[in-house]
């Protein structure tokens, strides 16, 4: 039979009074856990690899860490450099202290130290002067931080808080800025001087204190040897590698796009590709140095597949003005951008296809009279045409019959938001088709890429874990037809289209030019990628000249010539009834003078007839100046340089317009009057 082992009563209620007080102080004097959660904002690429970080406080940096991020040897030769028995202790090593207190006596003073790295993390989270009370508190902090956090969690906690001087604290700040490079691999020299340096942080500093530097390490080097986990040999070797004066810059890539994205405190994983970043960060730099100090440019690139952005230049120079803004999230005028989804939205409807002729001449929408951007005009074209050639006309035309507010409802349940730029907000109407609202580079990215997936369009993954429902926009059909005839515009000055280049990729695209110049637009994709470029200036100033087409397009193709061949087997050939280009189709000017007013089939409303009446101006667009209008045969003489007609009485009228080639246009109008 067991014997029952009993405690004294005042045993038990001693322990129960200490317990009781342990956690009275727990609750009165939490240990400073929140304090772990001020670290340095990091976001990282696709891989999980350094992309840029930002500072705390008074600008430290200080990089949160985990132990597999660090070299497993720099943790090993950490321990039994600063604290041998850290796996087997609660927070204070109870020997060390005794050790410490008798050397203390026998020498006089403190020669050997008792702080465990527990104890060192409490002093980097509350600093207090160095006295024993100080020690006092540090013992029992160190015992708290024991009870809520596991030894990898305090590990990995000093090795983000320890200081490695100046504005440096953490090992993967020191070893970026000290090694240029993460502490991932080191070699015995490395680890050596990350151990030696917290130590005593200034005085070691390598870019200001070589000789400290290099007899910390050296130091370092021979206690590993006493405590047998380095070898002789191996820490000779070390000692003899030289020290690297120059700190190097933190890392920093995608800066503005990472601020976006980063989080307090915290790790952000994006699903950029480093390399590909890289060099489209280069394209674009090059790209704007060619304009004024004040133009920037920003860029979006989306793989189709997956709607991962995988490249991303929020502004290509943050040293230019209005460099430090996200322009891909900016809301800026379109532009013609949207033609293909006005044209693609009427095609599900049934009411065209690309081979429906449009009529493209001047022509009034209530209010609304729509140009072309070079003010010619084609007459009838086919809707792949005014597609292709971006004709103006044509798209308001179509926008008028699927109606502008049903459009930009279309546009909103894609998840695009479009912002009202007219006064008092209200909606763009018509007008949207030629960009009268606000829409962003990553808005376009949105559309296009649905476009490259068959009219289905999904919401762009910044981060592995963003996942959203598709929404069909438009059939595959429609889609299918929209990039056939996208392929096919005329390329930019000096490039060879795709169809006559062996290997290259395909790429539909669409140019966009905002009302004064403001915007450059160029969105294009290929089976697998989708860009969208914008070029212009951040403060929205007008630069003319610039269009899409000189401005934007030239740089879409740069940056499609750095991405990875898609490698599809393109199941089209160039439509042998494409034009060549504007000057294939025959334009209303060279045909015949074109009547502005009256136009054909108008009704002419006026109030007084006869010598009184106060007339109408007639007002024609012709290839010579010198234009002649009849109305039923009888020519009218000009004023000045107007045309005046007074209708006699009421009725049906021919107006003619001879222009100087003698080629005539003829129009029917009937004048009305309350007389």
């Amino acid at each position: 039979m067991s014997r029952r082992i009993t405690y004294p009563a005042w045993l038990k209620r001693s322990l129960l009074g200490l317990a009781g007080m342990f956690i009275l102080l727990n609750l009165i004097f939490p240990p400073p856990l929140k304090a772990l959660q001020a670290t340095s904002a990091v976001v990282t690429d696709r891989h999980g690899a350094w992309l840029a970080g930002f500072t705390v406080e008074n600008g430290l940096w200080r990089i949160p860490v985990t132990t597999q991020d660090i070299d497993p040897r720099l943790i090993a030769h950490l321990i039994a450099i600063e604290d041998q028995r850290f796996y087997h202790h609660s927070g204070v090593d109870v020997p060390a202290i005794f050790r410490a207190a008798l050397s203390w006596v026998r020498e006089g003073e403190a020669v050997s130290g008792a702080s465990t790295l527990t104890m060192q993390l409490v002093r980097q989270l509350e600093p207090r002067p160095r006295t024993l009370a100080s020690k006092f508190v540090e013992v029992l902090r160190a015992t708290q931080l024991e009870l809520f956090l596991s030894k990898p969690d305090i590990l990995e906690a000093y090795l983000t808080h320890v200081p490695y001087g100046g504005n440096l604290e953490g090992v993967y700040a020191a070893s970026l800025a000290y090694l240029g490079k993460p502490p991932h691999h080191l070699t015995d020299a490395e680890i050596a001087l990350l151990i030696a340096l917290p130590q005593a942080p200034e005085a070691r500093r390598p870019d200001l204190h070589l000789q400290g530097a290099q007899t910390g390490r050296d130091y370092v080097l021979g206690k590993l040897v006493e405590r047998g986990v380095l070898p002789e040999a191996l820490a000779r070797e070390a000692a003899t590698v030289s020290i690297a004066t120059r700190r190097h810059s933190i890392p920093e890539m995608a800066w503005v796009t990472a601020y976006g994205l980063a989080q307090d405190g915290a790790i952000t994983q994006t699903t950029l590709d480093p390399d590909l970043q890289a060099r489209l960060e280069t394209k674009a730099a090059r790209y704007v140095a060619d304009y004024d100090s004040h133009v920037n440019a920003a860029i979006t690139i989306v793989e189709n597949k997956t709607m991962a952005v995988r490249a991303h230049i929020a502004s290509s120079d943050r040293n230019r003005p209005g460099g430090w803004i996200d322009m891909t999230r900016r809301a800026r005028s379109p532009g013609s951008t949207l033609k293909p989804f006005i044209y693609g939205m009427a095609m599900d409807d049934g009411l065209i296809s690309t081979a429906s002729v449009v009529q493209d001449a001047p022509t009034r929408f209530g209010q609304y009279q729509p140009e072309n951007f070079n003010r010619r005009y084609y007459g009838q074209v086919r809707i792949y045409e005014a597609l292709r050639h971006s004709l103006n006309v044509p798209a308001v035309a179509v926008m008028d019959k699927i109606g502008g507010q049903r459009f930009e409802t279309l546009l909103g349940s894609a998840g695009v938001d479009v912002e009202r730029l007219g006064a008092g907000g209200e909606s763009a109407g018509l007008a949207l088709a030629l960009g009268g609202a606000g829409m962003t580079v990553n808005d376009l990215a949105v559309l296009y890429a649905g476009l490259a997936n068959g009219g289905e369009v999904r919401n762009l993954r910044w981060q592995p874990s963003d996942i959203s429902a598709p929404l069909r926009l438009f059939s595959n059909a429609t889609a299918r037809d929209l990039t056939q005839a996208l392929r096919q515009a005329p390329t930019p000055e000096g490039r060879v289209p795709s169809w006559l280049t062996q290997g290259s990729s395909a790429v539909a695209y669409k140019t966009g030019t905002s009302y004064g110049f403001r915007d450059a637009w160029a969105a294009g994709y290929s089976d697998r990628w989708t860009v969208i470029v914008w070029v212009g200036r951040p403060d929205g100033a007008p630069r003319p000249g610039q269009t899409g087409r000189l401005a934007a397009a030239p740089l879409l193709f740069d940056v499609f010539d750095a991405l990875d061949v898609d490698g599809a087997q393109h199941d089209f050939q160039k439509d042998p009834a494409a034009p060549k280009g504007l000057k294939a189709l025959k334009t209303v000017t060279e045909a015949g003078p074109q009547i502005l007013f009256p136009p054909d089939g108008a009704e002419i409303y006026a109030p007084v007839l006869g010598i009184s009446a106060r007339g109408f101006t007639l007002s024609a667009r012709a290839a010579t100046e010198d234009i002649q209008f009849y109305i039923d045969g009888r020519r009218l003489n000009s004023r000045g340089s107007q045309v005046i007609w007074k209708p006699q009485e009421a009725g049906f009228y021919e107006v003619s317009a001879i222009d100087g080639l003698g080629q005539t246009t003829t129009s029917h109008v009937e004048v009305i009057s309350d007389h």
